[in-house]
Formats: C-alpha cells, sequence, structure tokens
C-alpha cells in the first residue's frame, strides 16, 4: 500500500493480504489472478441473465463519510442488465468505504454487496484499516468501467480508479496525510459477480494491478 495515500475499496480486496500498513512505505498491489475474472465470454446476456426476476431485495442505505467524494463513470450504458452490475458494484463501493469511516467490523451492509472472496477481503481490509486508526477522505474516481455477462449468467466487470486526490485521514488528529500523485496512484480491477436470488448483483472475486499504465489518464 503506497504511504499514506487512500487505497480504495476495491483494490483492497485484493491487496489485503498483502497489507502492510499505510506507514509503511510504496506497495503496489500487483497482478492477481482471479479465475473466471476474463471477459471473453459472450457480451450478449445469456437468457437468465436477461429476463430478470422482480428485484425482491430491500437495499440498505449507504453513507460515505463527510469528507469523500466517490465518482463512477459511466454510471449507466443504457442496458438494463449492464446497469443493475454497475449500480450495486458502486454501492459495495460505497459500502466498504461507509464501514471503514464507522469502524464496523460486522460490515453488514458489506456482506449485502458481496461473497465469497470478495466478502472475505473486505472484512479483513475494514479490520486492518481500523487497526490503523484511520479513515478515508477527498475525492477517488472511477473510470472505463466496462461489463460483460457470461454464458453462466455472471458477469465480469473491469475499471480503473484514480486516488490522486484521495487520502487517508488520521482519527485521532483529523490530520488529512496528502502526499503527491504518482503512478501507484492508479489501479485497474476485474471482478465476477453473480446475483443472489433477491436480484443483487454481488462481487464474489476481484483481482486489482496497482500502477497499471493503461489506467494512467
Amino acid at each position: 500500500m503506497r504511504n499514506h495515500k487512500a487505497t480504495t475499496a476495491a483494490a483492497a480486496l485484493a491487496a489485503a493480504l498483502l497489507l502492510t500498513g499505510c506507514g509503511g512505505g510504496s506497495q503496489g498491489a500487483g497482478a492477481k489472478t482471479v479465475p473466471g475474472a476474463d471477459t471473453t465470454g459472450s457480451a450478449t446476456p445469456s437468457a437468465s441473465a436477461s429476463a430478470t426476476p422482480a428485484d425482491r431485495a430491500n437495499r440498505p442505505k449507504v453513507t460515505l463519510p463527510a469528507g469523500e467524494t466517490l465518482s463512477f463513470d459511466p454510471e449507466t450504458t443504457g442496458d438494463p442488465v449492464k446497469d443493475a452490475v454497475l449500480k450495486d458494484n458502486a454501492e459495495y463501493v460505497r459500502a466498504v468505504d461507509e464501514a471503514i469511516a464507522d469502524q464496523d467490523g460486522k460490515a453488514t451492509k458489506v456482506a449485502f454487496y458481496a461473497k465469497d472472496d470478495a466478502l472475505v477481503g473486505a472484512l479483513q481490509w475494514i479490520a486492518a484499516v481500523t487497526k490503523q486508526g484511520v479513515s478515508i477522505t477527498g475525492t477517488i474516481r472511477y473510470f472505463d468501467r466496462q461489463v460483460s455477462v457470461r454464458q453462466d449468467g455472471a458477469a465480469t466487470l473491469t475499471y480503473c480508479g484514480d486516488e490522486t486526490k484521495g487520502f487517508t485521514k488520521d482519527r485521532k488528529t483529523g490530520k488529512v496525510n496528502v502526499t503527491p500523485a504518482n503512478s501507484d496512484s492508479y489501479i485497474s480491477y476485474a471482478l465476477v459477480l453473480r446475483k443472489s436470488d433477491k436480484g443483487v448483483w454481488q462481487a464474489t472475486k476481484l483481482s486489482s494491478v496497482r500502477g497499471d499504465k493503461k489506467c494512467q489518464r
């Protein structure tokens, strides 16, 4: 993890087991291989994915802490299935940051949007940041979000993150740890999501590459 730079929620999931602490200098997440995270599957939604059942989910209200802003581009594509994936993924990212701000180790809202490896990583990350005594502040931008729906009904989502204006803040002093931007301020992500029986697209697997050149724009 880069010194004092706010590793975003999604990146942290992949890097959780490598975390050494924000004061430990620069550390990239490196390339992680996630089974099924490729986008070689059909870009056309399968019959099961297209026939979206009635949304029975009572989605929790997620609130980011004061001083933190997340942006997602694009938010919609015009395709109802892909738009549902994008929307639930954005709430997943927000839920992790909310849990960090609230020092909520149970992270019940995160569990609403994630399961399996993605949930385990999120809980580890939330616990690690809480122990360090910092929260996330500033503006973090997610862009080039691309969804593909596979023949098996799962979805893959890739996107980039820009942390050049996102930082950590000391909980006790309120001091924002501002650091200059560099290549590690940009991260690429690849996720696998599956729809729950309530119609929620839950993240199940995630990989990230910190410092990925394709995101440095």
